[in-house]
């Protein structure tokens, strides 16, 4: 196979075909992508352009998300500085079209390519928009090479969902993110090649969740990233995140990586899982089994097969700091109150999710705030239909309820979306079902959530702007009850990735202390572009909106 050439800081390397910028650096062994304010450095993290902590200067342009950027052949790729010079827009204008689909669905993960089937099977015109450059979302995520065979059953499905979209005739834009929605509703979007305006009769929103991590000394260091990043690598790029390779979390997730990881020939130094063992949990796990046998088994077989390649689940454990050694990443975990170490060249995070749910609080969908799983969720009808007549939600933009739930969410909101509304028993008994074993889950994986009243005062919160524990409470010392006062005063929440961490971390640790209910209200409003976009982005965006003044 003929590899791409492609030099960092100056020293020629090459890749395969169809991989990230992160990817490719990866696997030539570099972990290290930009510097910061306080000359620290910094790497891949969440894998899926939330973070923007992967940023690399790419030809001279800055500000490129590497896990975002597909490798091109000749790249000059450079560690970004930490205030880069800014360049000027292409002299080439983008192109910019404006778009009137019957239904517009954003995300094509396991819910919206089924909502955008079911609409399109109800006759609607449907366009669907993906930030990916191979749609699929982050369970079914898809080989970025065309052409590469199915790494396993999850895969295979994913492929033929897609293809099963292609076929309905749902037009498909890949790599496309959302970065602005108004009312109407009014979506714009934007690709490497062309800027869109959308008014689409109705909006199904599907975008998912991005993993929430672990606030503890050390986890910002190249090397430490989410578990989904780590699959991402592996899955869509055949790329191992290291050769040794450190995994904690809450939930199936981190032991399904773990057993994906040790097949491609990592070696797992530990496992580690926050939660008690399942055998003190044999009603939630009944409950499990009566809603979904062969999921169910699945996660059995799961635990089977990483005992045979000599993994072992290590319950009641959680990572409490991690520094940068001679020999790799030293991790400091407490397990049954006792603190151990352990060394790996890569450390994974995974301890819940956050929902994706910036477009649906720009628009003004109606949130109510989930104690159990400390996240915002839509409210929203029987057929997913939010507080916003004409926009949807579906899967874990609303909280996290997993794949299938999700596929069925999806069909349901396709078909209302394409005006049937009338109920569909089947389809919610079969959504029941997938709740009803979701419930059992999380009974077996309870375990507290980190919360800030316990995170080192020495530690990052904001990883953008580099505010510590001890700067948010000197903030909250001196009077300030307000989430918007607290930014105002440290800069917590103004970096790039906009508060997607450090917020509601902050959000829940003011409410706590005030005795407040936590509200839609608690957390950092939505900045328009909330994804981020060049000049010449905006500028084609004000020249259509320009034109449409003057009709």
């Amino acid at each position: 196979m003929t590899k791409l050439g492609f030099t960092f800081d100056g020293i020629a390397m090459s890749a395969t075909p169809d991989m990230s910028v992160a990817a490719a650096l990866t696997e030539a062994g570099t972990k290290a992508f930009r510097q910061t304010d306080s000359d620290a450095t910094r790497g891949i993290f969440c894998g899926m352009g939330v973070c923007q902590d992967c940023l690399v200067t790419i030809n001279g342009t800055p500000n490129q998300r590497a896990c975002m950027t597909p490798l091109r052949n000749g790249m000059q790729i450079e560690t970004q500085v930490a205030r880069p010079k800014l360049s000027a827009p292409p002299a080439q204008e983008k192109k910019a079209r404006r778009l009137s689909p019957s239904v517009l669905v954003v995300g094509g993960g396991a819910g919206g390519l089924n909502a955008a089937i079911s609409a399109r099977e109800m006759g609607a015109d449907v366009l669907l928009l993906d930030e990916r450059k191979v749609p699929g979302g982050q369970y079914f995520k898809q080989n970025a090479s065309p052409g590469a065979n199915p790494l396993d059953t999850q895969q295979s499905e994913g492929k033929a969902l897609l293809q099963a979209a292609l076929d309905s005739g749902v037009q498909i834009l890949s790599q496309t993110e959302v970065w602005g929605a108004f009312d109407g509703p009014e979506v714009m979007a934007a690709n490497p090649d062309c800027v869109y305006a959308i008014r689409p009769g109705a909006l199904i929103v599907a975008t998912g969740a991005y993993e929430r991590p672990a606030m503890i000394p050390g986890w910002t260091l190249p090397g430490v990233m989410t578990v989904g990043a780590a699959q991402t690598l592996w899955r869509s790029y055949r790329t191992l995140p290291g050769r040794r390779i450190a995994l904690f979390g809450n939930g199936p997730l981190t032991s399904q990586v773990a057993l994906e990881l040790a097949d491609g020939g990592a070696e797992i130094t530990i496992l580690g899982e926050a939660a008690a063992s399942p055998v003190h949990q044999l009603r939630a796990a009944t409950l499990m089994i009566r809603s979904d046998m062969q999921l169910a088994i699945k996660g059995i077989k799961l635990l089977t097969a990483l005992r045979r390649k000599g993994v072992s689940v290590l319950h009641n454990s959680r990572p409490t700091a991690i520094v940068q050694t001679d020999n790799g990443l030293l991790v400091t975990y407490a397990v049954d109150g006792k603190s151990r170490q352990v060394t790996a060249d890569t450390v994974c995070m995974n301890f819940g999710f956050q929902p994706q749910n910036e477009i649906l609080r720009l628009l003004g969908a109606k949130m109510r705030f989930d104690a159990d799983f400390d996240q915002l969720r839509p409210e929203r009808s029987e057929v997913m239909e939010t507080t916003v007549s004409n926009v949807y939600a579906i899967g874990d933009c609303c909280g996290l309820g997993g794949a299938p739930a999700a596929a069925v969410e999806g069909r349901i909101a396709g078909r209302a979306a394409a005006g049937d509304t009338t109920r569909q028993p089947d389809a919610e008994a079969e959504l029941a079902r997938h709740r009803a074993f979701q419930h059992g889950l999380w009974q077996v994986y309870a375990t507290e959530p980190a919360q800030l009243e316990t995170v080192a005062p020495e530690t990052l919160v904001c990883r953008c702007e580099e505010i510590s524990k001890s700067a948010l409470d000197s903030a909250l010392a001196n009077g300030h009850t307000d989430i918007g006062a607290v930014k105002r005063a440290t800069r917590v929440g103004m970096g790039r990735c906009q508060g997607r961490y450090c917020g509601p971390a902050l959000a829940g640790y003011m409410a706590r202390r005030l005795g407040a209910d936590v509200q839609d209200l608690s957390f950092f409003a939505p900045r328009i572009p909330i994804k981020p976009v060049d000049i010449g982005t905006l500028v084609a965006a004000e020249k259509l909106l320009d034109d449409d003044s003057d009709d």
